[in-house]
């Protein structure tokens, strides 16, 4: 297995959309760390407007890989094939040990068709899998960032090959397994009301001493749903990633992506031009002149050997 260019290449004009979008991202889970008192807590309830931005990221990454020209028809049916695959793998993830297949759906693809590629993938997968398993609540559009992420930085890893390759993919799942459970707690953890003293959030504190907090309840709260799944994606990915890889760019070279359409001039019929009877007139009597012309010589060839007077017949004839 041979390390291959990602054929969905991220554009300037591309890498300053995902820049710009994961930092917005960024802000809708961190926000709460920087507010001054527990009034600015009012507003947590504004999932849909939430959900509305980052569908509006969703097209405006997808929009800006389109007009770059690095994702056409081949690439969106590529991403509608490997998004409809994570979808269907979602539920056969056990909610109660974190185990999530369609991990490596996004890894996979990530890493075969680069970053971009990756961060449309998990948002589209994971939007999906919620509409087929029922999960559409205000987790949603944190999940479907959170998922972007993952498959975007499966894009950016070094470039590798062979089993160097599935080792490089098998410790960043293990990582962005861990890391995917404590983002996904950052959304809801600074509105949560039971929380003990020492791991709740405290509006107003400093980051430091919030982040801390926000440490020691994901140790304590979430660690066993996190360890099965970053455990679940090195055992996948070492067992069929492989496989998978091989597939995702063998199809992306049949399909050809980085190959760009080009237009002949449409070659106009010769019966068609104004003067076709002029030229097939003057072809004709070209050709009948010659023929005139090859008859006269022959005439003359055949009359030459019967005119033999002179010098050089005498001396033919004394010869013989």
């Amino acid at each position: 297995m041979s390390a291959v260019t990602a054929p969905v290449r991220l554009t300037g004009r591309s890498t300053a959309v995902l820049v710009l979008v994961s930092l917005i991202g960024l802000a809708l889970f961190s926000w709460p760390l920087f507010v001054l008192s527990e009034a600015a807590l009012a507003h947590s309830a504004d999932a849909p407007l939430v959900f509305a931005i980052v569908m509006t990221m969703l097209v405006i990454v997808l929009a800006s890989e389109v007009i770059s020209g690095e994702l056409d028809a081949k690439g969106l049916a590529m991403l509608g094939v490997l998004a409809a695959t994570a979808a269907a793998l979602r539920p056969l993830g056990s909610g109660v040990s974190g185990f999530q297949p369609m991990f490596i759906v996004l890894i996979i693809g990530g890493r075969a068709l680069g970053p971009g590629f990756g961060f449309s993938l998990g948002l589209v997968s994971m939007f999906g899998s919620a509409l087929l398993t029922g999960g559409v609540g205000p987790w949603l559009p944190f999940q479907m960032l959170g998922a972007a992420w993952l498959g975007m930085g499966a894009g950016l890893l070094p470039r590798a090959r062979g089993r160097r390759e599935l080792i490089l993919l098998a410790g960043y799942g293990a990582i962005a397994g861990v890391l995917y459970g404590f983002l996904l707690n950052l959304w809801f953890w600074p509105f949560l009301t039971t929380a003990a003293p020492g791991i709740s959030f405290v509006a107003g504190a400093p980051i430091g001493e919030n982040l801390g907090r926000f440490l020691v309840f994901c140790l304590v709260t979430s660690l066993g749903f996190d360890i099965p799944r970053a455990i679940g994606n090195v055992v996948l990915l070492l067992l069929a990633g492989g496989p998978m890889l091989r597939a995702i760019r063998r199809a992306t070279r049949r399909a050809n992506f980085s190959a760009v359409a080009s237009f002949l001039e449409p070659v106009q019929d010769p019966d068609s031009l104004p003067d076709a009877p002029a030229t097939a007139d003057a072809s004709a009597s070209a050709r009948s002149s010659a023929r005139t012309t090859d008859s006269g010589l022959t005439r003359r060839n055949d009359a030459t050997p019967r005119d033999r007077s002179g010098p050089t017949a005498e001396a033919e004839i004394s010869q013989t």
